[in-house]
């Protein structure tokens, strides 16, 4: 309903603007007026997405030192060295909208903020480390891609140059299960069992189907989320399965079938049941991957003290040399 002013029924003149600016396709930048409620879902999201970079890194970190050449285990470093530069990107991205990296953080240990469900999996093989770069970092492309569009300029910033380092990761993971693939059939039974246990969880990486989404219809009006979860599935399956075939690879699904008049791959059921459990911290490893990240945290206390004591030292140093 609209008043004699023109304003939504309960919308102020800030909040009226402010969707106005959206709706040109303009950015909201820091220091611009928000809601809060905005602000809000965007430090949920952003904080989530860096905690799932930071986390994600602790799969692979279990096999740097098992990599079966020095060439593979380079690569993996350097992959895994850059989700940290992502998890940098993402919590500084956080930070303007006036979130505290230690309030971030202490809310991912005590259970109060999530990561990404996908990695209370464990890595059993090689090939997971495939699977993880084909699938897992497919996955995160298809949503992030949307992302660079997003209204909030620090975050849509971030994700352009984020995406542009999860694109070599995808193909380095993709590049890893053909090699098994092509190789003896104990490889490549590696390499089919890997598929089959991080399917299932890579689809539900895009979240609960749009009816059961909380924040869907909010986020999409706001453009902090550009597109649906049920339609970014729908082009990571559409994208993957050909991949898969390419690899003479079979997804484990059997309802899976091409639909000629959509155009589409349709797949089975879900198992929602199970994403509730795990992003509940129910997975084989969700215990383990909290209990490591607050060993980190903890362990890294005295390097943090030490970076905070150098930048007041030379602030020190340049308030003296600026008085002279």
């Amino acid at each position: 309903m609209t008043n004699v002013t023109g304003l939504q029924a309960g919308e102020s003149a800030e909040e009226q603007a402010f969707q106005a600016k959206i709706d040109r396709e303009e950015r909201i930048e820091p220091k611009d007026w928000m809601p809060e409620g905005y602000r809000k879902t965007l430090v949920r999201q952003i904080s989530q997405h860096a905690h799932s970079e930071i986390v994600g890194m602790l799969p692979e970190g279990n096999w740097v030192t098992r990599a079966p050449s020095l060439k593979r285990k380079a690569v993996l470093l350097a992959k895994i060295q850059d989700e940290a530069g992502h998890g940098l990107y993402l919590y500084s991205a956080a930070e303007t909208l006036d979130a505290s990296r230690d309030e971030m953080t202490e809310a991912l240990h005590d259970g109060r903020a999530k990561y990404s469900s996908i990695f209370n999996y464990p890595t059993l093989s090689w090939a997971d480390i495939g699977a993880i770069g084909w699938l897992v970092d497919g996955a995160a492309i298809v949503n992030q891609v949307a992302l660079c569009r997003c209204s909030y300029g620090p975050y849509a910033r971030a994700m352009e140059r984020i995406c542009k380092e999860e694109s070599f990761h995808q193909r380095q993971g993709y590049e890893i299960m053909m090699v098994l693939a092509q190789g003896t059939p104990e490889q490549k039974e590696m390499a089919q069992d890997a598929l089959n246990r991080w399917w299932g969880p890579a689809l539900m990486m895009f979240g609960p189907h749009d009816s059961n989404s909380v924040h869907s219809s909010r986020n999409m009006a706001w453009k902090i989320k550009r597109r649906s979860n049920d339609d970014l599935r729908q082009q990571f399956i559409d994208m993957t399965v050909p991949q898969a075939e390419y690899l003479d690879l079979s997804i484990p699904d059997p309802d899976l079938t091409w639909n000629e008049e959509t155009g589409h791959y349709e797949v089975g059921p879900i198992d929602w049941d199970e994403f509730e459990r795990v992003v509940k911290g129910g997975g084989p490893v969700g215990r383990e991957r909290i209990r490591d990240r607050r060993r980190a945290w903890e362990e890294g206390a005295w390097v943090r003290e030490a970076a905070l004591a150098h930048a007041e030292k030379r602030r020190q140093r340049k308030m003296q040399a600026a008085a002279e």
